[in-house]
Order: C-alpha cells, then structure tokens, then sequence
C-alpha cells in the first residue's frame, strides 16, 4: 500500500488525532509540523519522527518551502484557517481542513473558490459523515424505510462538563477568540442534517442564550479561581480540582488541553496550569460569551420541517427521531440499534447499525468518524474521486451558511430567508 505523505498546521487535539489515525491505519507519513506551542509540536515530531528541519513554530515557516507533501491538515483555532488554507491551496496542497472552514462567510467562500480555481480537494473535517450511526440513518432514510420524510427532531447534549472545559474556561469561549457556538461546535449537526434530508433549506429560525455560566449564577462567596480559598471547591459541579484532579475517566482529553500536553502529566503540571491559566477560574466569572443552550428550526423543500436543539445541560451524546409517512426512526448516538416503528404494521423493530452500513465503501470496518474521515481522504488522494457523499468544500460551505442563518436569526430575532445567503 501506498503512504501519502502529510504535512501538519496546528497540532492542537484535533491535528494530532488526524495524524495519529494516518499513522495507525498505514496510510499516511507525517513529514513536517507546523505548531506554535513548542511541548506539543514535541510531542507529534517525535511520534511520526519528523527531522527538527521540518519543525516550524509558524505556518509560514513551513507554507515556504512549497509543496513538500501529498497533501496538508489544517488544524489550527478557527480565526487562523483562512490564511494557511489559503497559502496550502496556492501552494497545491489538497487540504482535510478541520471545521468550521472559517467563521466568516466571505472567507468560507474564498477557500471554496480558491480550491476549484486551483484544482485542490479541501476536504472538511464534518466527521459525523462517517460514522456508522448517521450513515445507517442515510440509508434506511434514501432507501424508503420511513416513506416520505415529514419530520426530524435532533439534540445534541454537549454535556455540562465539557460545555464548562471547552466553552466557558477553554479556548472556544469567547467568541471573539474562536467563533459563536452554532458553528464551532453545531456546522457539524446542521451538515447532518441536510445530507440526511438531502434537500434545500429555505427559511431557518433560532433562539438561543448563554443563561447559566454568568456571574449572577455564581454561589454566593465563590472566588475568582478555585483554588483562591473557594468554599466550593469540594462540592461545585465545575470545580477545577474536581474535573482536572481528581477525575481521570476521561482520559487524557481535559488535563491534557488544560496543561497544552498530548501525553498524560503529572498532577502538578495540573495544578501549575490551573493556577496560571483559565481552566483555573471559576465558570461562573470567565469571559465566555457563547450560548449554552439554543433551538434551530428548519424548513425544507417539500414541507420538511426540523428542529435541532444544542444544549449544555445533560451527560452529552446526540439523540435523533426521524418522521416519515411510512415510519418512524428513533435513535441515540451511544447505541449500537435504530428503534423503528413501522405505520403500516403497527409492530416495532430494533435495526442493528453494524448491519446496515456493512461494507461499506467510507466507513468500511472502522469503529468512528475520525478514522473513516481518514480512510476516505486517503481515497480521495488515491483515486481523485470525490464521492458525493464526502464533506467536500463546496458542499460544506453550503451547510456553514445554514449556520450563518440561524445566529442571524438569533442575534435579530426573525424568520430568514435562505436566499439571503445565496451568490
């Protein structure tokens, strides 16, 4: 088999799981690193054995050398795509960028034009594309199962603990900084569910509001930061000790962004960072500003309507139901069934999802999003076709602009148009 080689902008979380996966599954060689953030460009030079000329600080740095691989990852904080996007594409880098393309309209839609220009594929990181789960959900719905679609009710639980790391303490929020809510961590749901439905949008409404992580929620006597003398530090839902300390269920994932590290550190490495940095700080006197809560609803063409619900206040996970003349599908995201009840029998069924997508071409034996997203851009390079199917620029840019829609919506307090958006 064939190795593409890669080279790597931004090796936060997201950069090193890509390349980690394309070591793993064999497909890919990571030539080159472009990370500002010296223990954690480190850490990803010294697992895919990059030579230190081929160690950057900036994006610059390496974008200069020209094309030095295949192909290039994009990873870096949201406000920071559009230039190396731009400079890869110049170059003639095909591109897995992570989502969202950018939070500005006219960006996402300059990438898009700069790729077709160029003849790059910019694949986009929607990686519920390529899950089990929402490809069974694809097929039963293009195969008939529910009849004509009517109705879909879709939530994604964020979770209350990873709303408070990532969203209130943790890099994405403030808005300023990354981007609003409904794009950083939802383009993904509304991609979804215009790939499942598979049909234009044509109005979208949302309301949505940041209500509980605010100062006037705060306990009464709870300090700036935890471990200032906070007599909640034992009992708070959100307390740093309880979440960066003590809980370790979760892998590496929150210590390791807390304390910039890839690798599992000791306690206090955890302890220095929470007293230096926001994952130290109460969640109730940061300075996020994005939503914790917010509706989106939709209507598509042929009297489809939608209504999809992000919200912080739960365990996390996703959870579908899927309305049809015929049927109706009900699933959670955790499970390894689709619950479908049939209008026509009356009698209910339990569909299994590795059943359903079996040999299937994107997915195609791997457990997740992240490893098919991998495996399908190592086609695309291979092959150079584009399955329809696959979250390529044009298609995405398309589904940011729902997105767009509905903070327009939120932030105006109307029904808009979907013409709106359109060049």
């Amino acid at each position: 088999m064939e190795q593409k080689t890669l080279v790597l902008i931004g090796g936060g979380n997201r950069g090193n799981t890509y390349t980690k996966i394309g070591k793993d599954i064999g497909k890919f060689k990571l030539v080159a690193i472009a990370e500002p953030i010296k223990v954690r460009r480190e850490y990803i030079a010294k697992l895919h054995g990059i030579p230190e000329d081929r160690q950057f600080e900036s994006w610059e740095q390496l974008v200069a050398l020209g094309k030095i691989a295949d192909a290039a990852v994009i990873a870096t904080m949201d406000r920071d795509h559009y230039a190396p996007a731009m400079a890869a594409i110049e170059a003639g880098y095909d591109i897995l960028l992570e989502k969202p393309v950018s939070p500005l309209p006219e960006e996402c839609r300059a990438i898009e034009a700069a790729a077709k220009a160029k003849g790059v594929n910019v694949l986009v990181c929607h990686v519920l594309r390529y899950t089990p789960f929402f490809r069974a959900l694809k097929k039963l719905i293009d195969e008939g199962k529910v009849g004509k679609l009517m109705n879909i009710i879709h939530t994604e639980g964020v979770g209350n603990v990873h709303q408070s790391h990532s969203f209130v303490r943790g890099n994405w929020g403030n808005s300023e900084r990354a981007s609003f809510m409904l794009l950083q961590k939802s383009c993904h749901d509304l991609d979804i569910l215009q790939w499942l439905i598979g049909k234009r949008c044509e109005r979208i409404q949302s309301f949505g509001h940041l209500s509980h992580f605010v100062a006037s929620e705060a306990p009464e006597g709870a300090t700036e930061r935890c471990f200032d003398g906070c007599p909640y530090i034992d009992s708070c839902i959100y307390s740093a000790k309880r979440n960066y300390v003590e809980r370790k269920n979760d892998g590496n994932w929150f210590r390791g962004t807390a304390t910039k590290h890839h690798e599992e550190v000791e306690d206090d490495v955890v302890y220095e960072a929470l007293r230096t940095t926001n994952y130290g700080r109460c969640v109730y006197k940061c300075d996020n500003d994005v939503v914790d809560h917010q509706i989106v609803n939709m209507e598509f063409e042929d009297d489809i309507i939608v209504s999809f619900t992000m919200s912080a206040f739960n365990l996390g996970g996703r959870k579908i139901n899927i309305m049809g003349t015929k049927g109706e599908l009900i699933a959670d995201a955790s499970s390894s069934t689709i619950t479908y009840h049939d209008l026509t029998t009356g009698k209910t069924e339990e569909i299994s999802i590795n059943d359903t997508v079996s040999g299937d071409s994107i997915t195609s034996g791997h457990g997740g999003g992240d490893n098919g997203i991998m495996n399908s851009f190592y086609d695309l390079l291979t092959t150079g076709h584009c399955d329809p199917s696959l979250s390529n620029i044009d298609i995405s840019v398309k589904n940011h602009m729902l997105v767009f829609a509905a903070e327009r919506s939120r932030l105006q307090g109307r029904v808009v148009e979907m013409t709106e958006f359109d060049q």
